[in-house]
């Protein structure tokens, strides 16, 4: 699939989970972003406040679903941040290895690494030494 049918794609599904966000008292959507590296993938998800055991990762082909669950704060006065369920589902910016998700969640962020299908392959010119090969 193009870069360009993914993102839309994409979009399609973000605006979809706002939706069904709105039927809810509290649902919300993490924000994500994708990192690259010659190897692996890397998703970034803020999800300050939620516990580790209530987040959930399902692959499903060329898209990760994430769930999870943050407590409302005991006692609270008054509120801006939302709570409640989350799913957000991401489309693969490129292909990864079926299951080879490694997740970790620090510091309100979940880091999930991903092998990549097709590794990129960094090429280094060398400049050919002077008087070698005269």
């Amino acid at each position: 699939m193009n870069e360009p049918v993914l993102g839309r794609l994409q979009q399609l599904m973000t605006l979809r989970e706002g939706v069904e966000s709105l039927s809810g008292t509290g649902p919300w959507i993490p924000a994500a972003d994708w990192l690259d590296s010659d190897t692996h993938l890397t998703l970034l998800l803020d999800v300050p406040g939620v516990e580790t055991d209530s987040l959930v990762l399902e692959e499903e082909g060329t898209l990760l679903r994430v769930m999870g669950e943050r407590a409302a704060p005991a006692r609270r006065l008054q509120g801006e941040r939302p709570d409640g369920r989350f799913i957000r589902t991401l489309a693969f910016p490129q292909e990864v290895v079926p299951q080879s998700g490694e997740a970790r969640l620090a510091h309100g962020v979940l880091e999930v690494r991903f092998e990549k299908r097709h590794p990129t392959i960094e090429v280094a010119a060398f400049a050919e030494a002077e008087g070698h090969g005269e």
